[in-house]
């Protein structure tokens, strides 16, 4: 039995952290006590030595100086004043008045603004919740399909996965040692071709079932003509300027990621001054909620922290890589594995959880591979956003859920009694944007050039052609021995006796 452990401990270790997982345990403790335990028992075993456990409080530490992670409380304050400074009502109201005359026109201003949100924001919960509780009546009110609408929603909210200032996308470039500001160049494109693929998919529906996707009738469209033009530019400046500010910033290479969280966080209170919504209210609620959430990031840190030393330590990174490098079909069948693992995993996982368990696992081999990082990182980003849209588990779901009509109720502006939403015509509606994301990993792994579109990679420099060449000596002198100091032309007391003498 003893032998057996020695033996896998690596596999064993792993094992056991699926199983308190699948049991419900939090992922945070149940990652630093999986390798406190297992650290332990091989200490016992003699395969590790307790001069392992001292590295724990520099690791933790590391963490707290890792300036990287400070864009997330940034970010996510950002999103919070925004969201509840009512820019997300102005723009669905504004953006769904312009396209009002167009069959599937909610759907687009849906996909328009969710992308507008998630580069202004760079959270799901605020995107699909605003969302859910400004378009979703008004799209049942004038007939949309259930599903359609839904699932709409919920997919539009789910872009600030991975279109930039995304959070998931600064924990993925800490955890595989690159960039965020080219992890976010990255991103930038499959972003944007993800954004019209939804659209694509409405323009379809509209052409099949038009009566699923109807267009506004024109006495809901109330702004016309200058009226109109006035409330777009009006409604998107702030967000286009405050999109520059972020982004532009960090592209451009002004500001690092975190400077540029930064200056999001001051351009939301701005905004929300501006547009006289700032209260102590409203930025208490917005602190509670980023301090809840940066630490709930940290605390998985740290866990995965101590989990990944002792991994290492019992040789767990070389049975992955042994296990993934000895996949049949080389690049392209450890990447098959890869996202087969990551789209099944993120039925229980969400995304934090898949980036500081399973990503570390994957990185290194990877690496190995040849394969680019960023591009890697990219990829997993994209399938990981499937994480948000699965039945029955995806978390953009349970938001809508919880503000989707529960009960028939009677509309305020027509009088006639609206049928509720039920759980499961948001789980179909949400079927159809999850084959929409698979598409757009398969497009990621043919199209390796829409990641690098986004970046600007330098001069790529060939190691072979470089040549380091070394002076050598004048021929009339004879060189030193190597590593022997030269010889003075003369002593140090002829040269003392010149100066006394004036020489």
């Amino acid at each position: 039995m003893v032998e057996f452990v020695t033996a896998n401990m690596a596999p064993l270790m792993f094992g056991a952290l699926v199983f308190f997982l699948l049991m419900g345990f939090p992922v945070a403790f149940a990652l630093a006590a999986n390798g406190l335990v297992f650290g332990l028992i091989g200490i016992e075993l003699g395969l590790l030595t307790p001069a392992l456990m001292q590295a724990l409080p520099e690791r933790v530490f590391g963490i707290m100086r890792n300036d990287t992670l400070l864009a997330i409380p940034f970010f996510t304050f950002m999103g919070l004043i925004l969201e509840r400074s009512g820019m997300a009502e102005d723009l669905l109201d504004t953006i769904g008045q312009l396209f009002g005359p167009v069959r599937g026109g909610l759907a687009y201003a849906v996909i328009f603004v969710g992308a507008l949100l998630a580069a202004t924001t760079g959270v799901v919960a605020a995107s699909v919740i605003s969302m859910g509780l400004i378009s979703l009546p008004i799209m049942l009110r004038y007939g949309y399909d259930r599903r359609i609408a839904t699932g709409v929603i919920a997919a539009s909210g789910t872009l600030a996965q991975i279109i930039p200032p995304s959070l998931v996308l600064i924990v993925l470039a800490d955890q595989l040692g690159r960039s965020v500001g080219d992890m976010y160049a990255g991103a930038l494109v499959p972003g944007l071709v993800l954004t019209g693929l939804y659209t694509g998919y409405i323009i379809l529906t509209s052409i099949i079932r038009p009566a699923s996707v109807p267009a506004l009738p024109p006495e809901a469209r109330t702004l016309r003509g200058w009226k109109l033009l006035l409330r777009v530019i009006t409604s998107l400046v702030p967000p286009l300027v405050l999109i520059f500010l972020v982004l532009g910033t960090i592209f451009i290479g002004i500001a690092t990621p975190t400077e540029g969280g930064a200056m999001g966080a001051a351009g939301a209170i701005l905004l929300a001054l501006a547009k006289r919504q700032l209260s102590w209210s409203l930025m208490r609620q917005a602190m509670d909620s980023t301090a809840k959430l940066s630490s709930f990031v940290v605390f998985i840190l740290i866990g995965s922290t101590v989990f990944g030393l002792v991994f290492r330590a019992v040789n767990g990174d070389l049975w992955v890589e042994h296990l993934l490098t000895g996949l049949p079909g080389g690049q392209v069948g450890f990447l098959i594995v890869c996202n087969i693992l990551v789209f099944v995993l993120a039925f229980f996982l969400d995304f934090f959880e898949l980036a500081f368990i399973i990503v570390p696992l994957l990185g290194p081999v990877a690496d190995k591979l040849g394969i680019d990082l960023i591009w890697f990182g990219v990829l997993l980003g994209v399938n990981m956003q499937t994480s948000f849209m699965h039945p029955p588990f995806g978390f953009a779901l349970f938001f809508l859920r919880s503000v989707a009509p529960k009960t028939d109720y009677i509309d305020k502006i027509t009088g006639k009694t609206i049928a509720k939403i039920t759980t499961g015509q948001i789980y179909w509606g949400a079927v159809p944007f999850v084959f929409i994301q698979i598409i757009m990993v398969i497009l990621v792994i043919s199209f390796p050039q829409l990641v690098d579109a986004g970046r600007d990679k330098g001069p790529k420099i060939n190691l072979d052609d470089v040549k380091i060449e070394i002076p050598a000596f004048d021929t009339q002198e004879v060189a030193p021995p190597f590593g022997a100091p030269a010889q003075p032309d003369s002593s140090p007391n002829d040269d003392i006796m010149r100066q006394l003498q004036g020489k």
